[in-house]
């Protein structure tokens, strides 16, 4: 293996490992020079376990970057919780939030604005994970699900439930699920060649996505005036009335889906220098493939199935929060943060702009997301001007 890591690993040598082998002069200061030199080449912060024999290295700027995000997040909660037609101050919420508040402020805070809140950080959090495991993929920045039909095809699934099959919400998540992670394979299927090339898979992703909506205004058409209004209002993304109901289900889905995004992290980073390169270094690039593709659906469909196709979610949290890592690999847990911070503050505003009216989430991230990408535009134009 090479790069920073195996440098850490070909450095730093544990307790009882292989000594120096014959006309091999040790370096200087023995252990304290190695660990010297890794400092050096590999700056970050290092944590030790096991007496020494597994060593995790966490690079200053992203560790900065994530506990930066994960502030902001808290902060904007409890402006989210204390804020509406009953007012609770900061300092009310956090008691509320710890079991010592009244009872006006308990019922507030915690039966009516909690779930609602808790859903929009597990929704914001899988979306921004999955556009971080697909735009590596696709080494693109727009290889995220929301561009590529994935998200267009849980919508599918979900609106086949509400619209044909007459599903109660729980079928309406699980036909969300299933039809994100049919379109998903079907697109890698078609999208395979001798493996399967980020452009590739983009370009069939965007196809799909094409062909499902026209299904997708199809059944909108066919169905009835209260059916389609409701059908377009859960399209159009929204946390409105989420609950414990919705939070439940999704939450469990992401505990789930998390850890094995962060599993498979390490072969994200190698396959981002080439699939040759990844082999080069024992990496099953196909399955492992395959296997990221599965869980980035996953987290989209769950995430649809809880508050409906939310777009430029996906698409800005992965980028936003590599720009602030200024990291050139893939960045997963700063990219969910960002993804829950996002929503959060796009349903804050979402919220207040317009009140008492309240907007569904997916216009304000859509607004967002469209002032993002004439940032985006106009910085790379000035960019190709210099």
């Amino acid at each position: 293996m090479s790069g920073p890591d195996s440098l850490t690993a070909d450095l730093v040598k544990s307790p009882g490992g292989p000594g120096p082998g014959p006309g091999h002069d040790p370096a200087p200061g023995g252990e304290a020079g190695a660990g010297a030199e890794v400092r050096r080449l590999v700056p970050g912060l290092r944590l030790r376990a096991a007496g020494g024999r597994i060593a995790l290295r966490l690079p200053k700027r992203p560790l900065a970057t994530g506990f930066a995000l994960l502030a902001a997040l808290v902060t904007v909660a409890v402006l989210a919780l204390g804020t509406g037609d009953f007012t609770v101050s900061p300092a009310d919420v956090l008691r509320a939030l710890a079991g010592a508040g009244t009872t006006a402020t308990d019922y507030v805070v915690n039966t009516l604005r909690l779930p609602r809140l808790l859903v929009g950080v597990v929704v914001g959090a899988a979306l921004g994970l999955s556009g971080a495991i697909f735009q590596s993929l696709a080494r693109n920045p727009l290889g995220s699900p929301d561009i590529i039909g994935f998200e267009t095809g849980a919508a599918t699934g979900a609106l086949l439930q509400l619209l044909v099959f007459g599903g109660g919400p729980f079928a309406v998540a699980v036909s969300a699920v299933l039809g994100g992670l049919g379109t998903a394979l079907a697109v890698y299927a078609l999208s395979y060649k001798r493996g399967v090339q980020g452009y590739r898979l983009i370009l069939v992703g965007i196809a799909a996505g094409a062909l499902l909506s026209s299904v997708n205004a199809y059944l909108m058409i066919k169905a009835s005036l209260d059916e389609a209004h409701a059908a377009a209002v859960w399209l159009t993304g929204s946390l409105n009335g989420r609950g414990w109901d919705q939070l439940a289900p999704a939450l469990a889905a992401v505990a789930l889906l998390f850890p094995a995004a962060l599993l498979l992290g390490p072969h994200l980073r190698m396959m981002e220098a080439g699939d040759a390169s990844a082999k080069s270094l024992g990496v099953p690039v196909e399955r492992s493939r395959l296997a990221l593709v599965v869980v980035a659906v996953l987290l989209c469909a769950t995430a649809t199935a809880a508050a409906g196709p939310i777009a430029f979610v996906a698409l800005a949290a992965p980028q936003l929060a590599r720009r602030l890592t200024r990291s050139a690999g893939v960045t997963l847990i700063p990219a969910a943060l960002m993804g829950a911070l996002l929503l959060t503050v796009s349903d804050f505003a979402a919220q207040r702009v317009l009140a008492p009216v309240q907007l569904p989430v997916g216009i304000m991230t859509a607004a967002i997301g469209g002032l993002y990408l004439m940032w985006l535009l106009t910085h790379e134009w000035r960019a190709g001007r210099r």
